[in-house]
């Protein structure tokens, strides 16, 4: 369950302290975009969404979206921000948490992830020793296959984050 367990857990993105990541040296964020960042069938950024992404530099964070989703989703939805991103991720798999963590120019000890799903973007987080955080998915109407995937979720979420709300 400790690699099922998220460090932090927010209820979206707006509402993660940055004052704490940078107290944990975090430097570089692994962000998920689908229900993280959009809904997962809103093509572009909103305004709230891209004016936090584009304030994380200001706050002195390097950015990399990495999502399992299409090569197409990926390109259209990082249009306007220009971040660097990878698309195809297999999260939960290490690879392109690493190829991330390149392209930021950042190490397992200073880079967090941020994702709405414990079986993508908590587990390959924590696989690779980083800081997990997890947020509230912004829609409840999904892809079907992760419909299914939340079923499971719900129990895990009832055993490991019984200690995390307001985190």
């Amino acid at each position: 369950m400790k690699l099922l367990t998220p460090d932090l857990y927010v209820e979206s993105i707006l509402h993660l302290d940055l004052e704490k990541l940078k107290a944990k040296n975090i430097k570089g964020l692994i962000i998920d975009i689908d229900n993280t960042l959009v809904a997962w069938d809103v093509k572009y950024a909103s305004e709230k969404s891209k004016e936090w992404l584009l304030n994380l530099k200001k706050e002195g964070f390097e950015v990399c979206l990495v999502s399992n989703n299409t090569e197409d989703r990926v390109v259209t939805f990082n249009e306007e921000l220009k971040l660097p991103a990878i698309h195809r991720a297999v999260k939960p798999r290490r690879g392109a948490f690493k190829k991330a963590m390149e392209q930021m120019g950042t190490q397992i000890h200073n880079t967090a992830v941020i994702g709405d799903q414990i079986f993508t973007d908590v587990l390959g987080g924590n696989r690779m020793g980083l800081i997990t955080v997890l947020v509230v998915p912004i829609e409840s109407k999904e892809f079907w296959w992760t419909t299914f995937v939340r079923k499971i979720e719900r129990h895990v979420l009832r055993v490991v984050l019984k200690d995390h709300r307001g985190d």
